[in-house]
Parts: C-alpha cells; structure tokens; sequence
C-alpha cells in the first residue's frame, strides 16, 4: 500500500464529538487520524524481539504531534502499512504544506504520552482498539520477512 498522508483522513466535527462515529471508520481512516499512537504501540509490542522505536512526527509549529508510528531502521509502520520513513514524511509534509520540523523518538509510555500530548488512552475510546490494532499490524508483512 503506497503511503498516504494522515491528514487525508482528519476527522469531522461528528467523528471528534462522538466517539463511536470515529470508531465506525474504516480501519485506515481510525489509524491514520485519531488512534495512530494505539497502533504505533501495539506495533512495537507485536514483534517484540526486532526493536522497533516509535516516533512522533511535528510539522511547522503544531505543538503536538501530527501522527505517530513504529520505526524499525529506514522503515516505519502507521495505517499504510510498512514504508520508508522517508516517504511517510514526505507525504505528510506535501499534504499538510508544511515542513517537517522534528521527529523525536518516543521514550516514554503510552499513558505519560497520552497525557502529555492530550491523546486518548485505549480505555478512554468507545471501545478499546487494541485488538483491533494487533488485526491490523498482523495483515502486514514486515521488511524483515
């Protein structure tokens, strides 16, 4: 899958109000835009032996991450799939028109993250995505196999 920027799938008014319309979306729109630190972490946790890193991704001057992902050396998973890290950014920066202004490797956990960057924590959506993440990392070969 080629890699498509996270901003294509922004949510609406309704998906950022209720959380089961934004739990209703397609896999790859839930992912991109609302729940991509969940699938970053559940990533990282899946294939726990490869040393997978997770990376925020700032654009111009937003003060919180854009999107968020597992980088694995050149290659980074989110809701595309596993890419080059280097046409994830690409595309977000086309997308959004913006530079890319950092990306930081991630060294705390999900909920000091969550709570840093006012995000959700797994419990806090309509239904816990989890699992639903680890369906969706396991539909993806990764670059070591």
């Amino acid at each position: 899958m080629a890699v498509t920027a996270s901003g294509v799938f922004r949510r609406t008014a309704i998906e950022r109000a209720d959380q089961r319309v934004s739990w209703e979306r397609t896999d790859q729109a839930f992912f991109s835009s609302g729940a991509c630190h969940v699938l970053a972490w559940t990533c990282r946790d899946f294939y726990p032996d490869q040393g997978i890193a997770l990376a925020a991704l700032y654009l111009g001057d937003f003060e919180h991450p854009l999107h968020v992902y597992a980088r694995w050396g050149r290659w980074v998973f989110d809701a595309s799939g596993w890419n080059l890290e280097s046409e994830l950014l690409q595309a977000n920066s086309d997308f959004e028109g913006l530079p890319v202004r950092e990306v930081e490797t991630i060294r705390t956990d999900l909920r000091e993250f969550c709570e840093k960057h006012v995000h959700r924590q797994p419990h806090q959506y309509w239904a816990d995505p989890t699992e639903r993440a680890r369906a969706y990392v396991a539909r993806y070969n990764p670059p070591w196999l």
